[in-house]
């Protein structure tokens, strides 16, 4: 069954005449009949009564008549949506936990760059709801830890970056070059929203942990590294964070890397194994050129304050 076939026989049950049907079609009428012909022989049923001056849909016919409109009508929304989508500018939905995480904002400013035509659409959500959507296919690429991704979901570890704790720039450990670790057992730790940030928050507590205390947490949350300076800035607490959002530090703070040990949170691209955008393959080699670039996998890097780093909780990441 071809949909020429379909197609005329909708003409000639709308028109029933063959003169008019075959001229609508802008074919021969012989060749109009012969192609109904094929169509009934190959369906095993008589769609028309035909006489020499008149054509009438037989009660078979007027049900198929009914399915072949709609097969048509399928077939052409199919052919105007792959006009659309050929035609509509290309875009890429891309997860970021804050935008104060300066890593995949700055992956993506490097793709904007190189692709002006792409748009870029940025969505925060923490990394588990990232996995979500990711999943559905709501996002094409995610970052965040890879400790814990759900079987369908890819990742590659795209930069080690130094952890370090928020503080008034008046306190104790400001004149340092770093804090120890064990140092934390006697403040008030902040974390950030457990919605947003639940492996940073889990990886914070078993550091700590390792270090042989457990910490004591600041009651309340921040859903912003902006809100939790305010807090800092009051003396109500200190705030663990990675390297990359200390370019929104608010006036008046200052970050200090831990030591003993040197720490670095492991930042992964995510994406789903069966991604469909065609852009995808683009941005992770993008942001292997820019983690190559700015030695983001190199713990020793210049993005990192210490002498003797060492990289702890990777997860199952592999470079």
């Amino acid at each position: 069954m071809e949909l020429r076939q379909l197609r005329y026989f909708v003409t000639l049950a709308e028109e029933l005449h063959f003169g008019r049907a075959a001229a609508r079609e802008h074919i021969v009428q012989s060749a109009l009949s012969q192609q109904v012909q094929r169509l009934e022989r190959e369906l095993g049923v008589r769609l028309l009564d035909r006489s020499t001056h008149h054509v009438d849909l037989t009660p078979t016919g007027a049900v198929f008549l009914v399915e072949a409109r709609q097969i048509l009508d399928h077939v052409s929304r199919a052919k105007q949506a792959t006009r659309n989508a050929a035609a509509s500018t290309p875009t890429l939905r891309a997860g970021i936990i804050d935008a104060a995480y300066d890593s995949m904002p700055q992956i993506l400013r490097e793709l904007q760059a190189k692709h002006p035509d792409l748009t870029i659409h940025q969505v925060e959500a923490g990394t588990p709801e990232q996995y979500r959507q990711l999943a559905d296919g709501r996002l094409d690429i995610g970052i965040g830890l890879a400790s814990r991704t759900p079987p369908e979901i890819a990742s590659e570890l795209i930069r080690l970056d130094p952890l370090g704790v928020l503080i008034p720039d008046d306190h104790r450990f400001a004149a340092g070059d770093g804090i120890p670790v064990a140092a934390l057992a006697d403040e008030l730790l902040l974390l950030g929203e457990e919605s947003q940030t639940p492996e940073l928050n889990q990886f914070v507590i078993e550091l700590c942990g390792d270090a042989g205390f457990a910490p004591t947490i600041y009651e309340g949350t921040v859903e912003s590294t902006r809100a939790a300076g305010d807090l800092v800035l009051q003396n109500r607490c200190v705030h663990c964070i990675p390297s990359s959002s200390v370019t929104s530090i608010r006036p008046g703070t200052v970050w200090r890397p831990l030591i003993e040990p040197v720490t670095h949170f492991p930042w992964s691209l995510l994406w789903r194994e069966a991604g469909s955008s065609p852009h995808l393959r683009t941005v992770i080699d993008g942001a292997r050129q820019l983690a190559q670039r700015l030695d983001w996998l190199n713990p020793s890097g210049p993005a990192s304050s210490a002498d003797a780093p060492t990289a702890i909780g990777q997860g199952d990441d592999t470079p």
